[in-house]
């Protein structure tokens, strides 16, 4: 007895120009987490290589989420939400810097990359036909914020558990 495959779903061809911004998304990233690269151990008195795995854990999902993006064409709902919650981390960034009083790591890039990208992405993908909201906008940024403080708390943990010593 032969079985048939059921053959992959077609994935929708991307919607013109967006390739620019699904990979713009890993860019601006790149820039704000160099400068929180620099800083973040001095600002947290957390150790450098903590901060390095850390950095470069969120980079792989970024990554993902970029090429989530590119693969279709922006729909992807989890690059959606990724430009989102990154969007929204960069006024996180502002936020901190401000109840503190004082410069905090990524409060250079987050106004003049982070927030700037997320409105670019926004309007792109709005003109292309692959809005970022769904028209749900309460749920899109629920699920941004969401997305950025679980993966933001997933990789601190997992960084801090490939650079602890052994000692208890």
């Amino acid at each position: 007895m032969r079985t048939e495959t059921p053959a992959p779903a077609a994935v929708p061809a991307p919607a013109p120009g967006t390739a620019t911004v699904t990979w713009g998304l890993l860019a601006a990233w790149m820039l704000n987490d160099a400068e929180e690269l620099a800083t973040m151990a001095r600002f947290s008195g957390m150790p450098q290589r903590r901060v390095g795995v850390a950095i470069g854990l969120m980079g792989c999902v970024v990554a993902a989420a970029s090429a989530a993006g590119s693969r279709t064409g922006g729909r992807s709902r989890f690059f959606r939400t990724a430009v989102t919650g990154f969007g929204l981390h960069g006024v996180t960034h502002l936020v901190s810097a401000a109840v503190l009083g004082r410069y905090t790591p990524g409060v250079a890039t987050a106004p003049t990359v982070v927030i700037p990208y997320a409105l670019w992405a926004a309007r792109r993908m709005r003109a292309a036909g692959v809005p970022l909201t769904d028209g749900e906008v309460r749920g899109t940024v629920l699920r941004g914020l969401g997305l950025a403080a679980a993966t933001t708390a997933t990789v601190q943990g997992v960084a801090w558990l490939a650079t602890r010593d052994g000692r208890r």
